[in-house]
Formats: structure tokens, C-alpha cells, sequence
């Protein structure tokens, strides 16, 4: 087992090196596209700026504790989109012009290949976002923090970050059968924005999907609402629930999809 992991770690820096050599062929298009993706994500807080001149409170939400839920939102969004990118070539492409065959054919973890494969450079701008973001609503005394507090912090990123990648995996995974099941895969994600506003401000059908049957709710509102002092350490619980939950469930539906899988024929 330790074997094992020590060779997918040395495989994983090999690939991700070679990956870098590729994209510094062009590094004007590589910074561009990264500054490009900053700004993107900088006009969501000039959006809280402009709502909040015409309405000072949002369903007893301050402009400060939104601006601190929409950067925690960030930074599991962030983490996946850096590290598992490439799952959305096998809905969109790898499937169905059949290039997916290329990692059947090499002695590794079909499911390794893809996320090694590609780094996502355009995610710094939102880690970036998210982490200024944070440390602005920690300045301010928006949160509160402790040691414990700093512990469920980094173990709710990286629960967010699994829910993240398992929704997305569930989703690409549907194209071994359909060949391209890209669209599905984006309606289902889009769907994470809603999760960096309270679920109380939508409709109760919003609150039910985004809550209980594509969970984005838990990735940012509950637990960024346990830090503003609005909720209880509970929701980081059920939060690692459903992380572990999606995830099991996720890559049980890809393996079984690889099992199912016949190239793109002809």
C-alpha cells in the first residue's frame, strides 16, 4: 500500500511537471488567462457592493458575513477546479471522439490519469479571491477564531472540495453510456452559486435541491454560517457525511461506467 502510494506521488509530480512545460510554451496566454479569471471572479463582490447600496440588509445579513460566505465558498471551488479540472473533458470530449481509450490502455488508475493529467491554472484567481476575502471578514471580527475554529476550517475546505469533485465525477461519468453528458454536468454545477448567498433569501424548492440532492448548500452556507456565529459545529459533521456519502457513491458510478465503457465505434 505504501509502495503503491509513493509511486502514484512520484507519477503524479512527473505529470503534473510535464503538464507545465506545456502550458509555458505560451506564457502570455497562460498569465492573461489568469488575470482574466481574477477579474471574473472580482465583479461577484462589486455585485454584493451594488445589491447592498439598495438594500443595507439581507434577511438579517450584513454585508460583511455575505462577503465572508461567498470567499469560503471560493476556496473548495478553488481547490477542486486547480486539481480535478480535466473531468469535465471526459463529459464534454474524451468519450465520445474516443481519446478516453488511451488510459485504458496504461497500467495505472483510470481515474488518476485524468486528474494528473491537468492542472487548472486559472483557479489561483479563486483561491486568491477567497482567501483575501477571509482574512478581510477575520480583520474585521466578522469570525471568530480559535484553534478549534482554524482545525473544522481546513477539514470543511477539503470536504467541500470532495463534494465539489464528486458531483462533478457522478455527472461526467454518465457520458460511458450517452457519450456526452457535458450539458447535465454544467446545469448541475451552475448550481453552486447559489451556495455563496443563505439559502433562506431563495425558494423553498431551491433550498430543498441545493441542500439534499446537490448538496452545494454545505460546501459554504452551513459552515461559513457556523464561523459567523450563526449555526453549530454539526454542519461540518454532516458536511464530511455527505463528502464521504458523494464521493463512494460518485466513483462507484465511474468504475461501473469503465466496466460499461466501448470506445466512440464508429
Amino acid at each position: 500500500m505504501v509502495h503503491t502510494l509513493k509511486r502514484y506521488m512520484r507519477l503524479y509530480r512527473v505529470m503534473v511537471k510535464q503538464f507545465f512545460k506545456v502550458i509555458m510554451q505560451s506564457k502570455v496566454d497562460f498569465f492573461m488567462g489568469l488575470v482574466g479569471f481574477f477579474f471574473t471572479q472580482a465583479t461577484g463582490i462589486i455585485f454584493l457592493y451594488l445589491v447592498f447600496e439598495q438594500i443595507p440588509d439581507l434577511q438579517g445579513w450584513t454585508l460583511d458575513q455575505l462577503i465572508f460566505i461567498y470567499g469560503f465558498a471560493q476556496i473548495p471551488r478553488g481547490i477542486d477546479h486547480l486539481f480535478t479540472d480535466n473531468i469535465w473533458m471526459i463529459a464534454w470530449r474524451l468519450v465520445i471522439t474516443g481519446d478516453f481509450d488511451r488510459y485504458m490502455l496504461r497500467p495505472m488508475n483510470v481515474f488518476f490519469q485524468v486528474i494528473a493529467e491537468k492542472l487548472q491554472p486559472d483557479a489561483l484567481g479563486e483561491l486568491l479571491i477567497g482567501s483575501i476575502l477571509v482574512a478581510v471578514s477575520v480583520g474585521k471580527g466578522v469570525v471568530v477564531i480559535s484553534p478549534a475554529h482554524i482545525g473544522l476550517f481546513l477539514v470543511s475546505i477539503l470536504a467541500g472540495a470532495l463534494i465539489y469533485t464528486s458531483i462533478k465525477t457522478f455527472f461526467a461519468a454518465f457520458a460511458f453510456w450517452i457519450k456526452k453528458s457535458g450539458v447535465f454536468l454544467q446545469v448541475a454545477y451552475e448550481l453552486a452559486d447559489f451556495a455563496k448567498y443563505p439559502t433562506e433569501i431563495y425558494h423553498k424548492g431551491i433550498q430543498f435541491i441545493i441542500t439534499w440532492v446537490i448538496p452545494f448548500a454545505f460546501v459554504a452556507y452551513f459552515p461559513a454560517s457556523y464561523f459567523l456565529g450563526k449555526g453549530n459545529a454539526g454542519a461540518i459533521g454532516v458536511e464530511c457525511m455527505i463528502a464521504v456519502i458523494f464521493w463512494c457513491v460518485a466513483y462507484g458510478v465511474f468504475n461501473y461506467g469503465l466496466k460499461c465503457y466501448e470506445s466512440a465505434g464508429n
